[in-house]
């Protein structure tokens, strides 16, 4: 019921902070002029209200490759199957150096999250294996669940699609913990997603890049504060940068975050 109420709403008032009333009116335009001409969607749920803002609906319904928005699904999965213990165990170094420096190291789950490293999430997709990943992927309701790209890229630029707007459901059952996991793995994931904690606010987040073309570009998670928390969804033709610098703003201004 709580997702059927949101999706009768259409552009949709968000209360944080004061009234959505003190939010600029304009912020649609506002989105359209940041966005230079790119194409994109935003969407953000208060899950105290079930309201929503929602940039470009149709585009919400359209399923892209998550890319490495899928290590928040991916972790949670790993953790169930025990392909990973916990948030600290390592994976070494194979000694082949990648694009970028910050991967050509040892590193663990939660810096894997960190520094987006896909080796280490390849790595942990062939330990738990396509039959455990498709059951899981199953349970979770993850988009259109196929990984027939291969276990080691599947969610790469690939077969495995979601749409922003069951990005945003996916996450509003990470926050309340009604996802078929363990409390403590889904609080493990949750903690490890920390993008920017503020005496205010905390953001959760994950970016994703189509690194063929750098074309795509998602940032997906929720906001805590002490009014309530927000799940959201963006994607735009860019890179996770974009994305997130993107979500940003418009969190600020519909005052979920301080503007400074």
């Amino acid at each position: 019921m709580k997702r059927l109420a949101a999706l009768v709403l259409s552009v949709i008032l968000i209360v944080m902070g004061g009234s959505y009333a003190d939010a600029k009116t304009n912020i649609q335009a506002e989105i359209t002029e940041m966005l230079n001409g790119k194409d994109a969607t935003i969407i953000i749920r208060d899950l105290k209200t079930d309201k929503e803002f929602i940039y470009n609906k149709e585009r919400s319904k359209r399923r892209y490759t998550p890319e490495s928005t899928y290590k928040v699904p991916h972790a949670l999965i790993g953790l169930k199957t025990g392909a990973v213990k916990d948030e600290y165990e390592v994976k070494r170094w194979d000694g082949t150096v990648r694009q970028f420096p910050d991967w050509n190291r040892d590193h663990t789950l939660a810096s894997g999250m960190r520094y987006s490293v896909i080796w280490y999430y390849q790595s942990m997709a062939s330990d738990i294996g396509e039959e455990r990943m498709e059951e899981n992927l199953e349970l979770m309701d993850y988009g259109n669940e196929d990984i027939s790209g291969g276990i080691d890229s599947f969610w790469l630029d690939s077969s495995l699609k979601i749409s922003a707007l069951e990005q945003t459901d996916f996450y509003e059952d990470l926050v309340e913990e009604s996802l078929p996991y363990d409390k403590q793995q889904m609080r493990t994931v949750k903690r490890i997603m920390i993008n920017d904690e503020q005496d205010d606010y905390i953001i959760h987040g994950k970016t994703g890049t189509r690194l063929s073309d750098f074309g795509l570009g998602w940032y997906t998670g929720y906001v805590e504060t002490d009014k309530g928390n927000w799940v959201f969804a963006v994607n735009l033709d860019g890179n996770g940068t974009e994305a997130k610098n993107l979500t940003v703003e418009v969190l600020k201004k519909l005052h979920i975050i301080p503007e400074n």
